[in-house]
């Protein structure tokens, strides 16, 4: 499949997240593992189960679900992307499992396509943060469950990182070259509204409100939220991060990558003197990552 006719949300999972680095590809999978796990074990899963996993995206937690629910099994992949449905049913074909899979195109706030009480379970993972209609979304889920089903998610919490204090950009210090990255900051801000918009209008506690709403019962919600410097390890050359992919990544599927921002945005000069401040930091991994996720799983009445 050619990157030119993929649509963003292909192009961001397959290519744009990693910045084309297979290296940082592998360590971004590397650290998803766990939260497949964890959102699998809420969804507490049975041999011969039907899991919808919506905005399944390259298939992580609906692949991890196959081995579990067997040969008498069901999942359906559900995503708003052909490109990402197209991708995962060409692997489902590879190895063999096809016939235990469903493919459908569906926003989470419209499962319509989905029968009513007709999954046992049912799977997301950062996908709200997409969906503007977040209760309508819950309300879907809900509807689609069979009486006694789980629910099972795991969203960010942008609104623990963002706003950014002033002195730094994407966790590394930048006073020395404020003036130029305040550019860069509003040239993003033309691309995505960070301060109303569907990525920032909800925290944990909102989650645990909509689902509650919709009529779930046995709620559970566990937040994580960290501050966490970077480490460098200068013997490791093979974990030394790629200043490449970090420009020719984007942070998600709607954002441009740093490298287009910085054309839009910046003088060649300007362009040189951040490359030259921020090349060395980025390198040697000088930041501080904020950041918060919550799980949250409950159970149809």
């Amino acid at each position: 499949m050619a990157k030119s006719t993929q649509d963003q949300w292909a192009q961001w999972l397959l290519e744009r997240r990693h910045g084309g680095d297979t290296e940082k590809q592998k360590a971004v999978l590397k650290s998803l593992y766990p939260v497949r796990n964890k959102v699998l074990q809420h969804a507490r899963l049975s041999e011969g189960d039907t899991l919808l996993d919506v905005g399944c995206g390259d298939g992580l937690i609906a692949f991890g679900a196959l081995p579990i629910v067997g040969e008498r099994g069901k999942v359906i992949f559900s995503d708003i992307s052909q490109d990402l449905l197209d991708y995962c049913q060409s692997l489902a074909r590879q190895v063999g499992v096809l016939d235990r899979c469903r493919f459908v195109r569906a926003s989470a706030d419209d499962l319509s396509l989905i029968e009513t009480n007709s999954a046992d379970a049912l799977t997301t993972r950062s996908v709200l943060i997409y969906v503007a209609a977040k209760q309508r979304a819950f309300n879907e889920f809900y509807r689609v469950l069979k009486p006694g089903g789980r629910l099972s998610i795991f969203e960010p919490i942008n609104r623990f990182s963002y706003p950014e204090p002033l002195n730094r950009f994407g966790g590394y210090e930048i006073t020395p070259i404020m003036p130029i990255v305040v550019k860069i900051i509003t040239a993003y801000a033309r691309t995505q509204d960070l301060k109303t918009g569907p990525m920032m209008d909800f925290d944990e506690r909102d989650l645990f409100t909509f689902a509650e709403n919709a009529g779930f019962a046995e709620l559970h919600l566990e937040l994580q939220a960290e501050i966490v410097p970077g480490k460098f390890e200068p013997d490791a050359e093979a974990e030394k991060p790629n200043w490449e992919a970090f420009l020719r990544s984007s942070g998600n599927p709607l954002a441009p990558t740093l490298e287009e921002v910085m054309h839009q945005a910046l003088t060649p000069e300007e362009a040189e003197q951040f490359t030259a401040y921020m090349r060395p930091l980025v390198e040697t991994r000088q930041y501080v990552r904020r950041f918060a996720v919550a799980y949250l799983w409950a159970a149809k009445r």
